[in-house]
């Protein structure tokens, strides 16, 4: 099927309902920069990785203050107020897990992070290695369910 300009949306849509069904674990681990509508379908795995210097959200913070401002040059702060660090995210149960990065030598630090999303992606599989396809299912949906923060003013 060849996609035409402005479906895009509905190309998002269609993954996340998708991810939605499976009958298997999603784990989806973000290691750099996740920042387009794309990004959103990362957020239906049964759990979400992300390296702790990376970044996720909808949108990059200069389209951010380009909408909001007029004004591109206002990316930190609009980076501020997105909320797209892993830290933050945790914080909004977006994602499960930061995955520490090491400093140093890149082919050490490669290797550090490479092990530690082993390890992660291996206790997740024995983790639900019990669940059957709908409990599967539901875990993804009680963990989307459960995202975000709402506050009344």
């Amino acid at each position: 099927m060849v996609q035409k300009r402005g479906d895009n949306g509905e190309a998002i849509a269609s993954s996340m309902l998708e991810l939605s069904k499976l009958k298997v674990p999603v784990i989806a681990i973000v290691i750099g920069e996740g920042s387009s509508g794309g990004a959103l379908a990362l957020g239906v795995g049964n759990r979400v990785f992300m390296l702790e210097n990376a970044i996720y959200s909808i949108l990059s913070p200069e389209g951010y203050a380009s909408i909001l401002w007029k004004d591109a040059s206002r990316t930190k702060e609009a980076a501020e107020k997105m909320k797209l660090t892993a830290k933050d995210l945790y914080e909004l149960k977006v994602i499960d897990k930061i995955i520490k990065e090491p400093k140093g030598d890149e082919e050490a630090s490669f290797l550090k992070v490479a092990k530690s999303l082993r390890k992660e992606i291996q206790n997740v599989i024995d983790e639900m290695r019990d669940m059957n396809s709908e409990q599967i299912v539901e875990d993804r949906y009680q963990k989307f369910r459960n995202m975000g923060e709402y506050k009344t003013l």
